[in-house]
């Protein structure tokens, strides 16, 4: 065959071959890094494939996600980090708890790095500044840790007669120390006493609610922070056997059982990421792309804890709640 022929020939078998085979699109590979378990945030990560599927990415069609979970072990965080970095993924969503965010720092300076986190991630070392966050790392704050003033309030209207609030927090949380501060000014500033408890694990819980029993606590506010939403289910248990009233930081404790919440949106939180890291596949700079912060806090009341615990919701209370759960 002569050589024009057979180039003929192979423009012709070119131009025959279907579109859809020619116009498949290039598939991306992210990683997602969560410190907690695949059960602990099965209601979150739908929520993180929604922000890029409204971006135009659906995983198996144009997006790979490369999923390593710590199961609450941070010690396992930096090698899961250095495993995302080898393959190597186009980006990196970090979350799960302030850990996470760090070992994907810690692993690679040039990976873009999108994180959630309930702190201030400037105060936190995650960015230098919340508008231009510089390196390669954005992401969304929740801020639940500065909203502490704003739950003593609430459950001072939720529990007659309040006199000892009781603080349970750890010293996993990154953000521990500043909003313990925070909550003993608030406390002070509303003429209450407080009890602190700090537990390590989950075999603290039983022993932190009977120091809160014996100092009279007439409620609790439950710190954020990975290690409780691992451990949310024993905790509401916990709670309600001592029928102490307690004020959760997100929706996800009084949807399973827990008397009410007043946080940032979690599941907002990981669509944002999601359509984050879509915007820095189609060529954005993660320094360039500001800190998302929540526009508003919702509370969530779970009716059935208020009942079982005695309780009586004010009016004017029922009348800011966002959602009460029947």
């Amino acid at each position: 065959m002569r050589r024009r022929e057979f180039i003929t020939l192979l423009g012709g078998a070119a131009a025959a071959w279907p579109l859809t085979a020619r116009a498949q699109p290039q598939m991306q590979v992210i990683g997602l890094l969560n410190g907690q378990s695949s059960v602990t945030s099965a209601h979150l990560v739908p929520a993180f494939r929604q922000g890029l599927a409204d971006a135009g990415f659906a995983e198996g069609r144009n997006l790979a996600i490369v999923y390593r979970w710590a199961d609450g072990d941070a010690a396992k965080l930096p090698a899961l980090a250095a495993e995302l970095v080898q393959i190597p993924v186009a980006a990196i969503a970090a979350v799960g708890g302030n850990t996470s965010v760090l070992a994907a720092k810690g692993a690679t300076t040039t990976i873009p790095i999108v994180f959630t986190t309930a702190s201030d991630p400037v105060e936190a070392g995650l960015v230098t500044s919340l508008n231009r966050p510089g390196d390669n790392a954005t992401g969304v704050t929740f801020l639940n840790s500065k909203v502490v003033a704003k739950q003593i309030g609430l459950m001072r209207d939720m529990v007659p007669n309040l006199k000892t609030i009781g603080f349970l927090t750890s010293p996993l949380v990154p953000m521990a120390a500043a909003s313990t501060t925070d909550l003993q000014a608030a406390t002070q500033a509303a003429g209450l006493k407080d009890v602190i408890v700090s537990l390590d694990s989950e075999r603290d819980i039983d022993a932190g609610f009977e120091k809160f029993v014996a100092q009279r606590v007439d409620a609790v506010v439950l710190s954020s922070g990975a290690i409780f939403n691992q451990l949310r289910d024993r905790l509401i248990t916990v709670a309600a056997r001592h029928a102490i009233p307690t004020i959760y930081p997100s929706r996800e404790y009084p949807e399973a059982g827990g008397l009410m919440s007043y946080g940032g949106d979690i599941r907002d939180a990981y669509r944002q990421v999601g359509l984050y890291v879509a915007r820095i596949l189609r060529g954005d700079k993660p320094g360039d792309l500001p800190v998302l912060q929540p526009t508003r806090f919702d509370l969530v009341i779970n009716m059935k804890t208020v009942k079982a615990l005695g309780l009586t919701v004010p009016p004017g209370l029922l009348a800011i709640a966002d959602e009460v759960i029947e």
